[in-house]
C-alpha cells in the first residue's frame, strides 16, 4: 500500500533515548532520567479528588467541542492573575487534546498547503514535523547566544506566512521579555505574518516574569497546556486562545477532528486550578528551582560551561562541541558508562545539534543530585 509524502517525518530522538534507557533498566541498571521533559510529580491531589467526585456523580460523556465552559472561565481568570493588562473573554479559550491538538488546529486554521512557517532553532522538533505532515514548509531561523536563542524581527522575510515563538523555550529554557515579544508581534503585523506563541512552560520561570503574547497583541494564537506547570502530561489536555473572529473557525475544525477534548482531564484540570491545587504546583516549582541550581553548578564542575540562559521550563541546553561532534553517540556513551539518560540536540537543531545536549531537571532533587555526581565522574574519567 502506498503512503503519502506528508507521512515522511523524522522520528523524535528523545523517544529513542527513552527506549534505550528502558532497556538498560530492564537489564537491572539504575538509570537517572534527564532526557524527558516530564514532571516527576503527578496531577495535584485536588485534581484527582475532583475527578473521583464527578465520576461518582455520573458518566463523563462528550463535552461541547470547545470544552467545558466552567474550565474555560477558570483559564481566563488565570490570565488576569498571571499577566499585566489581560482581561480575557472565556469565549476565546478553546480546550484541546493536548497542546499537540492545539498545534494541529492552529496550523490547519491559519495556513494553506505550501505556506512557509518560521521557527527559531533550536526548537521543539514536533513543530517541524507537524508542519511537514500538513504539507506546510517549516523555515528554520538560526538563533544565537546574543539574542538568547530567540528569533528577532530582522530575520522575518516577506515570503513568510507564519512565525512560531516559544517562551520559555524547549530546549533552551530562554524567555522573550516584553520588549522582544512586542517587537516580534509588531513585525508580524507589518508583514502580515500569523503569530503563534507557545506558552506551555508558563508558571515555570526563575529569571524574570513570563510574558504572554496577549499582553502586546490580540492578533495571535496562544497555546498552552496542563502538562508542564500543572504536572498532567498523560492527561492530554491543552488550550489555545484565539482572536474572537477565529473562534467559530476553530470550533468547526475541532468538532470534526476531535469531537471534544478528554472529559476526565477537563474535570481534573478544574481541581488543579483550585487554590489547594495551585499551592501544590507552586511547591513543585520550588523543587525545579532548586534542581536547576544543582544542575547548573554540577555541569560547570563537569566542564560543561557553555549553556543557554535557563530562564524557565526545566531544561539546560549545553554546548558540548569541544568534546564531540556526534551528540547522539556522546549521549549513548553517557547512558552506558554513567547510567544517565540525556537528549542529543539533533532533534532541536538540524544544523548545530550534533554539538549539543539537553538536560532535564524535572525529576526529584535526589535524582538530580545523583545524576550530577555521575556526570562529574564520567567527564573526569573521560578526560583521563
Amino acid at each position: 500500500m502506498r503512503h503519502s509524502s506528508r507521512s515522511l517525518v523524522d522520528p523524535f530522538i528523545v523517544m529513542d533515548v527513552m527506549e534505550a534507557a528502558r532497556a538498560a533498566e530492564d537489564a537491572g541498571r539504575h538509570i537517572i532520567h534527564m532526557e524527558v521533559g516530564q514532571p516527576g510529580s503527578g496531577a495535584p491531589e485536588a485534581a484527582r479528588a475532583r475527578l473521583a467526585q464527578e465520576m461518582e456523580a455520573g458518566p463523563l460523556g462528550y463535552t461541547v467541542a470547545l470544552g467545558r465552559p466552567d474550565l474555560r472561565a477558570g483559564i481566563a481568570a488565570l490570565y488576569g492573575e498571571w499577566y499585566y493588562g489581560v482581561d480575557l473573554d472565556p469565549g476565546r479559550v478553546v480546550l484541546t487534546a493536548g497542546a499537540s491538538g492545539a498545534f494541529l488546529l492552529a496550523f490547519t486554521a491559519l495556513f494553506d498547503a505550501g505556506a512557509k512557517v518560521a521557527l527559531g532553532e533550536p526548537c521543539y522538533p514536533s513543530y517541524r514535523q507537524i508542519l511537514t505532515a500538513l504539507s506546510l514548509e517549516p523555515v528554520g531561523l538560526q538563533t544565537h547566544a546574543e539574542t538568547r536563542y530567540q528569533p528577532v524581527p530582522d530575520q522575518l522575510t516577506d515570503d513568510l506566512d507564519g512565525l512560531i515563538v516559544a517562551s520559555p523555550a524547549n530546549p533552551t529554557g530562554t524567555m522573550l521579555f516584553e520588549p522582544e515579544m512586542r517587537a516580534l508581534a509588531e513585525a508580524c503585523t507589518a508583514k502580515d505574518i500569523s503569530l503563534i506563541s507557545d506558552e506551555i512552560y508558563h508558571g515555570l520561570q526563575y529569571e524574570g516574569r513570563a510574558v504572554s503574547a496577549l499582553e502586546v497583541t490580540d492578533d495571535v494564537y496562544v497555546i498552552n497546556s496542563f502538562s508542564k506547570y500543572f504536572s498532567m502530561t498523560g492527561w492530554r489536555l491543552g488550550w489555545m486562545v484565539v482572536p474572537p473572529d477565529h473562534v467559530r473557525i476553530i470550533e468547526r475544525l475541532a468538532q470534526n477532528m476531535f469531537i471534544c477534548p478528554p472529559h476526565a482531564a477537563q474535570v481534573a484540570a478544574l481541581g488543579a486550578l483550585q487554590p489547594e491545587g495551585r499551592a501544590e504546583l507552586d511547591r513543585h516549582r520550588e523543587t525545579y528551582a532548586k534542581n536547576r541550581d544543582i544542575l547548573l553548578k554540577g555541569l560547570a564542575e563537569a566542564g560543561l560551561t557553555e549553556t543557554a540562559p535557563a530562564d524557565g521550563a526545566f531544561y539546560v541546553y549545553a554546548d558540548v562541541s569541544t568534546f564531540t561532534d556526534d551528540a547522539r553517540a556522546f549521549s549513548a556513551e553517557i547512558l552506558d558508562k554513567a547510567g544517565v539518560a540525556v537528549t542529543p540536540g539533533l532533534d532541536f537543531d538540524k544544523a548545530r545539534g550534533a554539538g549539543t545536549l539537553r538536560f532535564s531537571y524535572a525529576r526529584s532533587t535526589a535524582d538530580i543530585e545523583e545524576g550530577v555526581a555521575r556526570l562529574i565522574g564520567f567527564m573526569a574519567a573521560r578526560k583521563g
